[in-house]
């Protein structure tokens, strides 16, 4: 936070002196929105709230800017995030105010096609809606939700981008961007990702390498078939800190593997375009770390008696294998925009339905709504814990 601090600092001089060939620019985005969720009040994993003390209302009040400056051999780029939240469940009230930097970034031209950084930066790549198997860092990418905010990685890189189709790009992880749980897994790790673009395809490979971790390596692409329909897809191999072992004997206990087995995790989607702009994404993802149909029916029966350990321990996804579809309006319309997604579980046969739109009230001042709709009993993944939630907002542009 210091070095972000003195980046910052450099920059307001920088820019404040207006030097010949400096070029400054900023925005931001003012939000304003409240949530109401209604808890499943006969959780498994969460009886009474008494495990995860969920919010069940809050209200938030977020300031979110861009800066940038720039010359012919260097850039700094900044995003301050401001918040002011107050959360109530029926333990009470709690109020949340905090300032960070989601990215902050000083780069420089070191040669020709050589550039250095440093900075917070997020480091997600690949065209997956729903999870990113490529991206070891975001495997929950936030597509799934448009008013996240992604907190990047704090990190030195060095990149190498000859020409438009080639780059390539080492980085050393100096740690996990802010708020990041402790321990903090990518602490001092090391980055290594290629990518390759043509006319009508492009694909990425990654490596990554943690001090007490097993490597990762994902890959990337898509290739445009025609004016309306894009392939895709993506896939990482990985292990983890640790693993639930839910065994399909419900008789045995949990075990805690540490670390976790390798595993290997896919997605394959398409992307259609309609001539009036609006667009349908189907994707289907493999979790290899999951749990089959009868692992995850003994994980409910076992988190009866060990909810705190059940979804404490509980792996990323708990199943295997999922269907994800988007249906969205036109991206370059003015007056505003919508989304409908739909994702099953298939291996427990659940579903989630969640739905987002917003619409331009007057100039520069936007409405938006994200409703959430699980559909499911108590023992399967997506309503194991709620029953709906709904977020209903103003964003003013600055």
């Amino acid at each position: 936070m210091k070095l972000a601090v003195f980046v910052l600092g450099a920059f307001a001089a920088t820019a404040s002196a207006a030097e010949s060939g400096w070029r400054t620019s900023w925005d931001g985005t003012l939000y304003g929105y409240a949530n109401s969720t209604v808890l499943r009040a006969n959780s498994v994993l969460n009886p009474g709230n008494q495990v995860a003390r969920l919010p069940q209302s809050s209200d938030v009040a977020e300031l979110r800017l861009d800066f940038k400056a720039e010359n012919e051999t260097v850039r700094f780029t900044a995003r301050p995030i401001a918040s002011m939240r107050e959360l109530r469940n029926g333990f009470g009230a709690q109020q949340r105010n905090e300032g960070y930097f989601s990215q902050w970034q000083a780069r420089a031209r070191a040669a020709e096609s050589w550039n250095v950084a440093v900075g917070r930066e997020v480091m997600n790549w690949g065209p997956a809606q729903f999870r990113s198997p490529s991206s070891p860092f975001y495997f929950d990418n936030g597509r799934s939700d448009p008013m996240r905010e992604l907190v990047g990685m704090d990190a030195l890189k060095l990149s190498w981008t000859p020409d438009m189709q080639r780059s390539a790009n080492l980085a050393r992880i100096v740690r996990s961007g802010y708020g990041a749980p402790q321990p903090d897994v990518w602490r001092d790790s090391w980055l290594a990702k290629y990518d390759q673009r043509g006319g009508e395809w492009s694909y990425g490979v990654v490596a990554v390498k943690a001090p007490n971790l097993a490597a990762f390596y994902g890959a990337h692409g898509q290739v445009t078939v025609n004016d309306a329909l894009m392939l895709y897809g993506e896939a990482g191999s990985s292990a983890y800190p640790f693993a639930l072992q839910s065994s399909a004997d419900a008789t045995q206990p949990f075990n805690v593997q540490m670390p976790s087995s390798r595993s290997t995790t896919s997605l394959v989607g398409s992307a259609y375009t309609f001539e009036d702009g609006k667009s349908l994404a189907a994707e289907y993802l493999h979790e290899g770390h999951g749990y089959n149909s009868a692992q995850e029916s003994a994980y409910f029966q076992r988190a009866v008696v060990l909810p705190g350990m059940a979804l404490g321990f509980a792996p990323r996804l708990l199943g295997r294998d999922y269907l994800h579809l988007v249906w969205q309006s036109n991206l370059m319309e003015s007056g505003g925009y919508w989304r409908l997604m739909v994702t099953r579980n298939l291996t427990d046969g659940g579903n989630e339905i969640a739905g987002y739109g917003e619409t331009v009230m007057v100039s520069q001042v936007s409405a938006y709504l994200l409703a959430v709709l699980p559909q499911g009993n108590a023992r399967q993944e997506f309503s194991a814990l709620l029953q709906r939630s709904v977020t209903l907002g103003l964003k003013v542009a600055l």
